[in-house]
């Protein structure tokens, strides 16, 4: 079910270490049925640019590596943005849609990273949590630093109102998908738009 797009991490670096370090981080999510891709900002409006992402139709900007754990899987083959529901292109449906979403600060997205890629998106439950720590939260921030400053960042959870800390238990969520339970985090900058998204299938 699980498949890796791009270079294999076990070879030698490339002559990006920007690259690298992102597939790195791409890597920490091996173990969580996450969807990780990044496709270009076309425009004012950006919720055609995510869709787009969750259809599959677009590549990565820079040919970095991206992680989509239906590939191969027949599901694709009737809905080629499974298990994503893609935002409606009429107002009032991209409205609802959107509304969904929250905006979250700069400084609350690297412990969001780190939560997606924890057992059950729980950072509490997450075993040696406090020596894998460090290591998680360079990852987290290796994927932040492809944001530059303006960037906004998105998530579908009020857990903790304007200043949310993700490594207490959110609590509900307004899903994205077709299961009852996902959260994920949608990055927005002038020129790229990046959804790092984990569900769960249960």
């Amino acid at each position: 079910m699980h498949s890796e797009t791009d270079r294999d991490p076990t070879q030698a670096p490339s002559a990006c270490p920007e690259a690298d370090r992102w597939s790195a981080a791409v890597e920490m999510y091996r173990h969580r049925y996450t969807f990780i891709a990044v496709g270009p900002r076309t425009g004012e409006d950006w919720l055609p640019d995510v869709a787009a992402i969750m259809r599959r139709e677009v590549a990565d900007p820079r040919g970095w590596r991206g992680d989509d754990p239906e590939v191969g899987e027949p599901e694709l083959l009737e809905d080629p943005a499974f298990p994503f529901r893609v935002p409606p292109v009429d107002e009032a449906g991209a409205a609802e849609w959107r509304s969904g979403l929250f905006e979250i600060p700069r400084r609350s997205v690297v412990r969001l990273l780190v939560m997606l890629a924890t057992n059950e998106m729980n950072v509490t439950r997450q075993h040696g949590f406090p020596e894998r720590r460090a290591d998680m939260e360079r990852h987290a921030e290796a994927i932040l630093s492809r944001f530059p400053g303006g960037s906004t960042f998105f998530t579908n959870t009020r857990h903790g109102g304007e200043n949310p800390d993700f490594y207490e238990r959110a609590s509900g969520c307004w899903p994205l998908s077709q299961y009852h339970w996902d959260f994920g985090l949608l990055g927005v900058s002038g020129d790229e738009i990046g959804l790092v998204w984990s569900f769960d299938a249960s």
